[in-house]
């Protein structure tokens, strides 16, 4: 175990240099470490292999630095700050979700109709569409220090996003299971998925804020932010060893839910102080879970991605972006919020590929075929969607005016 713990170490370490000569040439840096993760994972050089993958400690690990990166959203959630804005901010965030999700099922229904191939496989299709990865766009707010309207929405919308997701695809799974007789999530199970994130985060981030508040030590509340944010991943863990046999709960929400609720109960000065030297830590994070969302994509299906994959990344492009800007509009956003918050939203690997395997897996219950037709358009769709939506993500920053140049 001490070799592939040395070996992610090198990688990590290689993607950071990478990431490095990529933004020399202007580009994000997570484009060096999604490549970094594509070359060494599986598929490809095979240092870092499915036995690593899928091994506890190696999961585990990166649970604990989805954790902390998603500590990125949380610190920036004032509810004082998102007094005037936060309808605004539930607004959009519902209109570019949900309108995701009916325009790709209608365009896969259409192409689903004249190929005679089974609607409701489009209802997943839009059911998987409509999230968004929040890693990589926090990732390019991090590197470039974007400041402005479209940041402000998109660091809080994406996690609201991510509850949508969940909610609206495991619906759409249990329907579709429930009709064709293939084994399905019960509606429990999907109510405890969504709100246990919350749940340990604010439980945690209460506990220790009652702690930090009262500690006049920078150095000793910083550990004390530490600690408590390994608690609440291994509460996390717990209760998915315990409650679900399986890695099911979104780690990025439980970070988020503890940050956001330690810096609602604390003082302003004292949360600064006490995420001043958070940086380093996120900067490592970020790179782990980008790494990370980098393995499992196989090259390979470049070459093969045909009809489907192209209608998934056009519709879901234009669901997104269309989305936002009528969001925008109805409740009265910044300009440069309307214009450009859709472009951000684009990233989505992470998130796509845990609800492609969960699809797949409710599909080989039906029909095999249809699965085969899911995990091969939604694959090869992240490998060219992410690399594109990372440099389309920047430039929205740029057109926003909020990447200082």
């Amino acid at each position: 175990m001490i070799t592939n713990i040395l070996c992610v170490f090198a990688i990590v370490c290689i993607a950071f240099s990478v990431g490095k000569i990529v933004a020399k040439i202007k580009l994000p840096a997570i484009l060096g470490w999604l490549i970094t993760g594509v070359v060494f994972g599986p598929y490809l050089v095979n240092i870092v292999t499915f036995d690593i993958i899928n091994a506890t400690w190696y999961k585990i690990a990166i649970k604990l630095f989805e954790c902390f990166a998603g500590v990125m959203i949380g610190r920036e959630i004032s509810f004082k700050k998102l007094a005037k804005t936060g309808k605004q901010i539930i607004g959009i965030t519902f209109v570019q979700s949900l309108g995701t999700f009916l325009f790709v099922s209608l365009v896969f229904g259409a192409v689903f109709l004249y190929m005679d191939i089974p609607l409701y496989l489009a209802l997943i299709f839009g059911g998987i569409a409509l999230a968004t990865a929040p890693a990589p766009a926090l990732s390019i707010v991090n590197e470039y220090h974007t400041n402005g309207p479209v940041t402000k929405t998109l660091i809080p919308l994406a996690a609201i996003d991510d509850v949508i997701g969940v909610v609206v695809f495991f619906t759409v799974i249990s329907i579709i299971s429930s009709v064709k007789g293939a084994k399905s999530e019960s509606l429990l199970a999907i109510i405890l998925s969504v709100c246990f994130p919350f749940i340990i985060g604010i439980g945690v981030g209460f506990i220790a804020s009652l702690i930090i508040k009262k500690i006049k030590n920078e150095k000793l509340s910083f550990v004390l932010l530490l600690f408590f944010l390994c608690l609440s991943t291994a509460t996390g863990i717990a209760v998915d060893v315990l409650l679900f046999h399986s890695f099911k709960l979104n780690y990025i929400l439980i970070g988020m839910a503890f940050s956001a609720t330690l810096v609602n109960l604390i003082p302003e000065g004292k949360a600064e102080a006490v995420f001043k030297n958070y940086n380093t830590i996120l900067n490592l994070s970020l790179v782990l879970v980008i790494v990370n969302l980098g393995m499992p994509l196989d090259y390979r299906l470049i070459a093969g991605a045909g009809v489907f994959t192209m209608v998934y990344i056009l519709s879901r492009a234009i669901g997104k972006i269309g989305g936002a800007y009528i969001g925008g509009k109805i409740t009265k956003a910044p300009p440069t919020v309307t214009k450009y918050l859709g472009f951000t939203l684009l990233p989505h690997s992470g998130v796509s590929l845990v609800f492609t395997g969960i699809a797949a897996t409710t599909l080989n219950g039906i029909d095999s075929s249809l699965a085969v037709i899911v995990q091969g358009t939604i694959v090869a769709a992240a490998i060219i969607n992410e690399v594109i939506a990372v440099i389309i993500s920047k430039f929205a920053f740029i057109w926003a005016d909020e990447i200082k140049q």
